[in-house]
């Protein structure tokens, strides 16, 4: 007999979720903290059989005007091949989108991809979502490795503006610092500006921020020369994984390659609190030159990454006809962002 329970402790969630080997902050329990913040309603679930846990969600509920959805990113965690719990979960799944009164719930499992995973979500009911829900292929470096070797893995072209930097006498702080986060949404909207994207609101980000920092799980890392920055990466560790969640910099940061320092000082903290890998965050195929992420990705691939492809996007339908009205939306959305 499963027992399905609303998760309302932090030390409970975190002590099942943080220990699985596949988790990453996208199921951690402050991130439904900041969505919450930012007055979404969330959705914890967690299920027991003979007192254990053996399988958790959490997902947040996103209202647009072109529909209400549940969006289930990085999980639901469980044994994928506990035939009986998968049904279970995905029923429940099921059940809370409709109470919600959501159009369809959109899951993106942390499964690898594999014709295995995608034959799931089929006999699971979903459909391929027309738009990702985060990250669907990563860049990752395995931190049982040294530093030396992970370098000997690199690009020349890394090591090339490692060395460089190195010669720059750049100053590097890690912190979780009001002054870093601040100076942070500052330079995100000058980058945003450069690279012509649309930048995050100081809202959305600091309150991710306050969020991760209530669990110590942040710090924001400053590239500085002669009192001016550099760079910035925002780096949460959760569980088995670090993570480069967002990164920004200036112009004189690409011109004295301030980056490299940043991601093997995040690197070596990593290691210290338990973490076997670094993700990277998304990259694009080799392939998708015309892509907007195609630059970063390749700065990414420099370091000798592996490449991670998850089970992408599947949205379990639950107003049929309303949802093919907002797949229309993606579909066109999707081609106007080039991504």
């Amino acid at each position: 007999m499963i027992r399905i329970e609303n998760a309302s402790s932090k030390k409970v969630w975190d002590g099942f979720v943080a220990k699985r080997k596949e988790a990453n902050f996208l199921q951690s329990f402050d991130f439904y903290e900041f969505h919450a913040a930012r007055g979404k309603k969330i959705v914890r679930r967690l299920f027991y059989k003979d007192d254990e846990i053996v399988g958790a969600y959490a997902g947040v509920v996103e209202t647009a005007k072109r529909g209400r959805y549940l969006a289930i990113a990085g999980g639901p965690l469980l044994d994928y091949e506990d035939q009986k719990l998968v049904k279970v979960v995905f029923d429940d799944i099921r059940a809370e989108g409709e109470k919600e009164k959501c159009v369809f719930v959109r899951v993106r499992p942390q499964l690898e991809l594999s014709e295995k995973s995608l034959d799931l979500m089929k006999k699971l009911g979903l459909k391929k979502a027309p738009m990702y829900l985060s990250v669907e292929y990563a860049g990752i470096l395995d931190l049982h490795k040294s530093e030396e070797e992970i370098l000997a893995g690199a690009s020349q072209g890394f090591r090339r503006k490692l060395r460089k930097a190195e010669k720059n006498e750049i100053e590097i702080i890690a912190d979780d610092s009001d002054e870093s986060i601040n100076a942070f949404c500052k330079l995100e909207k000058l980058h945003a500006e450069r690279q012509q994207y649309v930048a995050f609101s100081t809202d959305f980000l600091k309150k991710q921020f306050e969020a991760f920092r209530e669990g110590h799980e942040i710090l924001i890392y400053t590239a500085k020369k002669d009192g001016e920055i550099l760079a910035q990466n925002f780096m949460i560790f959760y569980g088995p994984e670090a993570s480069y969640h967002y990164g920004v910099s200036s112009e004189l940061g690409t011109k004295y390659s301030a980056a490299p320092l940043l991601h093997l000082q995040a690197m070596e903290e990593a290691r210290k609190r338990g973490c076997v890998r670094y993700n990277l965050w998304g990259i694009v195929g080799t392939e998708e030159t015309s892509h907007r992420f195609y630059g970063v990705s390749e700065f990414k691939r420099s370091f000798g990454c592996e490449e991670l492809k998850y089970t992408p996007a599947h949205d379990l339908i639950l107003k049929p006809l309303a949802y093919q009205k907002d797949k229309i939306v993606e579909v066109v959305r999707k081609k106007v962002r080039h991504v």
